[in-house]
């Protein structure tokens, strides 16, 4: 659903810029949280999220190169917001799609640069905000088991796409540069992407699922669902031995620390196959939106990409002849940069609330007057 130059005006898609940081701005507050293990649901496994950030990101990257086919001659992929946002948190989901979505407008010419205001909007916030809400809803209400997190992590992922279909049908009734009825665009949009939103269900739900069976720990809409085993004494005991005064409850054992980097090394061999390997065989088919830009007349206005002509325009390297390895170099180059980008914002993040948390020495007492 990346939206090219040209299909929002200037003025539309410079107030959606406005918005875009506005909403990025105030995320950089929240993931401080989110990643400094405060703030509600913080718990085990908060203080690691700086790396896995990044590598969520790099995820998504990967994954967005696979195109799947939904209907005939139109394919999808994931937007990752509901992803990003149960893996890492809400506030740090919108950055790592914020992050993925700039990597692919600067280097592959993926996505208007004028309109990545739009594209942030519409694929980061919307997305992360609609899916989180319905996410928290759920688990709420159904029972504490993974299960239950795995089916509102379906539900949620389902709902996002949609609802940024609507989102992007939003800014076209504000400042569509082309005459095509207002029903019509709604219409196509939210029947195709309910289609997509199927796929992004499964996908999402399948990675939860995948990082809950090995890691729930590190699972950050996971996080407190789970509560800790109670030791209780015998009864038998308690009939043989003399009344006494409650003792107080001895704490329980600190769980000992477990290192990501198994996850870490495991989810990054995957981002580089989907990117490197299996991206070769994504469909060719236009994506949602491009197969309804087309059908309805919203291209005709579409502007070049300001880095059209770029080495990695397209998920392509230039000037290598074998199209496997054109694109699955780009693809790899792409996992490589989304990841540097990101773990470095959030570890920036990560450090900069850590030395903000850590109190100034006290002033030396002055030494007494003889």
């Amino acid at each position: 659903m990346h939206v090219p130059d040209g299909f929002i005006d200037a003025p539309v898609s410079a107030a959606a810029g406005v918005v875009a940081a506005a909403a990025v701005a105030v995320s950089l507050r929240g993931a401080r949280r989110e990643l400094a293990a405060t703030g509600p649901g913080a718990g085990t496994g908060a203080e690691r999220t700086a790396p896995l950030a990044g590598l969520v990101a790099a995820f998504i990257f990967a994954v967005q190169m696979l195109n799947f086919p939904v209907a005939a001659g139109t394919s999808g992929h994931l937007l990752g917001g509901a992803l990003a946002a149960i893996l890492v948190g809400p506030y740090t989901g919108v950055l790592c799609v914020s992050v993925v979505l700039l990597m692919q407008g600067v280097l592959f010419a993926d996505g208007g640069l004028t309109a990545l205001g739009v594209n942030i909007s519409d694929m980061a916030v919307i997305t992360t905000a609609v899916a989180y809400a319905v996410f928290r809803l759920l688990v709420r209400v159904l029972p504490r088991t993974r299960r239950s997190v795995a089916v509102a992590s379906f539900t949620a992922a389902l709902l996002s796409v949609p609802a940024a279909a609507v989102c992007f049908t939003a800014f076209y009734a504000l400042g569509g540069t082309t005459d095509v009825a207002l029903g019509k665009v709604f219409t196509a949009m939210v029947g195709v992407h309910v289609l997509i939103g199927l796929g992004e269900a499964v996908i999402t739900a399948l990675t939860v699922g995948a990082v809950l069976a090995v890691r729930p720990d590190l699972v950050y809409g996971a996080r407190g669902l789970t509560r800790p085993l109670e030791l209780r004494t015998s009864p038998l005991a308690a009939d043989d031995a003399p009344a006494a005064a409650p003792a107080a409850p001895a704490p329980a054992p600190a769980a000992p620390r477990r290192s990501p980097r198994r996850l870490w090394l495991a989810g990054l061999a995957a981002a580089l196959v989907c990117a490197g390997g299996l991206s070769y065989y994504a469909s060719s088919s236009p994506d949602g939106l491009e197969k309804v830009a087309h059908d309805k007349g919203l291209d005709t206005r579409t502007e070049e990409h300001a880095t059209a002509d770029s080495p990695l325009a397209d998920y392509s390297v230039k000037d290598i002849a074998n199209r496997r390895l054109a694109g699955g170099l780009a693809g790899v180059i792409g996992v490589a940069a989304t990841l540097a980008a990101g773990t470095g914002v959030f570890v920036v993040l990560r450090r900069r609330k850590a030395a903000a948390d850590t109190p100034a020495p006290a002033a030396d007492t002055p030494a007494e007057q003889h």
